[in-house]
């Protein structure tokens, strides 16, 4: 199965196409650009390079949230695009479950954070056995000393991945809490991961028409919650 993967839940946009688990291009930038400007040029110049379009490819996946809510909707709303042009289907692929598949190598449990602010992280955990994942929580948005206090009595050593790791691992270590951070060509969400997860959704019978895919943002983005009138 031919895979089209777009990644623009943080700050880094990144594209790749798989092909049974195996990459056959990719592209990655983390220049301060907004999404919208760079997305579509690093799509249009990887199929380019390599001969594809999305025409070739079986589905079109996308990480579809939690994460940057300008991000996930330029992504999502790109996926859509693509895929509805090219009579696609699509994935909505879980950014946090993309991100632990960075690690499935590695026996641990895996904590996803990503910096949801307010003290808060974007987090789901995983254990990781002979390059498998096995999913212990929900997509979620939880403080960091409540994470610390629900890990403090893990038997699992502590391996942490996405955008918000560094955050993360600094409230941990400060509550006493041993773990470490996931290598540094590992520790970030991309694309490739993306579209192994998007392949497992696929063999579950998962896959999504473009009209159906949707963003998920496990909170209102900031303007929405602006507008709604204080609670008396």
């Amino acid at each position: 199965m031919r895979i089209l993967a777009l990644e623009t839940s943080a700050k880094a946009v990144s594209a790749a196409v798989t092909e049974d688990g195996k990459v056959l291009c990719s592209g990655y930038q983390d220049t301060g650009l907004t999404h919208s400007r760079t997305l579509m040029p690093i799509v249009e110049a990887m199929l380019k390079n390599t001969g594809l379009t999305v025409q070739d490819c079986d589905a079109v996946a996308v990480a579809a949230g939690p994460g940057s809510f300008t991000g996930i909707r330029i992504g999502v709303s790109a996926a859509k695009g693509l895929a509805f042009a090219a009579d696609k289907p699509c994935a909505a692929v879980s950014t946090l479950e993309a991100m632990a598949r960075n690690v499935a190598h590695m026996d641990a449990l895996v904590v996803c954070a990503m910096d949801a602010r307010r003290s808060q992280i974007y987090n789901a955990l995983f254990t990781s056995e002979h390059g498998r994942l096995t999913r212990r929580t929900p997509d979620r948005a939880i403080g960091l000393a409540e994470l610390a206090e629900e890990l403090r009595s893990e038997p699992l050593p502590l391996v942490i991945v996405g955008d918000g790791a560094v955050l993360c691992e600094k409230a941990l270590t400060e509550a006493g809490l041993p773990c470490r951070l996931a290598p540094p060509q590992l520790v970030m969400q991309n694309a490739m991961s993306v579209a192994l997860c998007a392949e497992d959704l696929a063999r579950a019978g998962k896959l999504v028409s473009a009209q159906e895919l949707l963003p998920v943002y496990l909170r209102p983005p900031q303007a929405q919650r602006l507008r709604q009138p204080p609670q008396i």
